[in-house]
């Protein structure tokens, strides 16, 4: 048996557990499970470990992206660019290595949605939390300009209350890292000057339930292109697939 899984907090509404269960039903994995283990805390992971001695792989999740760090023995390029981790590798010798495979899945997502070339206009980032990270890394990768925008003061970053029509103008991608509009909150949505919007922006979501976040509702409405964060999910499991599956 290999078992692999999913570290959060609150799973209720998984992602990963239905679309890796219908991936090895596809391929005729009968020796492969995919659980969901709710930590209340992150220094449980020893314990589960212990627990779990057929694990193979796991993907990380809110809130332990940033809090997993101390009980890896090592850790990817990828994480370190991030700054987050969402997938563990199981190591031959016992250890643990830490990767990001959520910034993977956005760049190439997004690449198929925004046009990149031959010179992309600049992005507002909205939150800040690890998501955001990952995005940002993408972005810079692709060449995109980007700017932050957080709902407290911090330094170099917008509020919301800086984003008046021209600053939207000069900003055709805005990209949704927060949590608002997930269900089954679904009333709510990013406080943004909407009526702003024009068929010349792009909007990403990285919500994917509901598949038409109030976000990106308002920016269809307002004739802007919009894209949920489905694909990106879908691509960002291969990829961990794949790194649990190499050699």
């Amino acid at each position: 048996m290999r078992t692999f899984g999913l570290l959060g907090r609150s799973l209720a509404h998984s992602f990963s557990q239905r679309y890796f269960s219908q991936k090895f039903a596809q391929l005729g994995l009968a020796d492969h499970r995919y659980e969901l283990f709710e930590l209340a805390e992150a220094s449980e992971l020893p314990g589960l470990l212990a627990s779990q001695p057929t694990l193979a792989g796991l993907n990380v999740t809110i809130p332990y992206k940033e809090q997993l760090w101390p009980y890896l023995t090592r850790v990817a390029p990828s994480a370190e660019l991030v700054g987050a981790v969402n997938v563990i590798e199981f190591l031959p010798d016992g250890g643990l290595m830490g990767h990001n495979t959520d910034y993977v899945g956005f760049r190439e997502s997004l690449r198929g949605f925004y046009p990149v070339a031959p010179a992309p206009g600049p992005a507002l980032i909205l939150g800040t939390g690890g998501a955001a990270k990952a995005v940002a890394v993408a972005l810079r990768e692709l060449g995109i300009a980007y700017q932050f925008v957080s709902r407290g003061q911090q330094p170099g970053h917008l509020h919301y209350e800086d984003l008046t029509p021209a600053v939207l103008a000069s900003h055709p991608l805005l990209i949704n890292t927060t949590p608002l509009g997930t269900f089954p909150a679904t009333h709510e949505c990013p406080p943004l000057p909407y009526a702003a919007l024009t068929p010349g922006h792009y909007l990403f979501d990285l919500i994917y339930n509901p598949r038409e976040t109030l976000f990106l509702e308002r920016g269809r409405l307002a004739g802007a292109h919009t894209h949920n964060g489905l694909e990106m999910l879908e691509l960002q499991a291969e990829a961990a697939w794949a790194i649990w599956n190499k050699g």
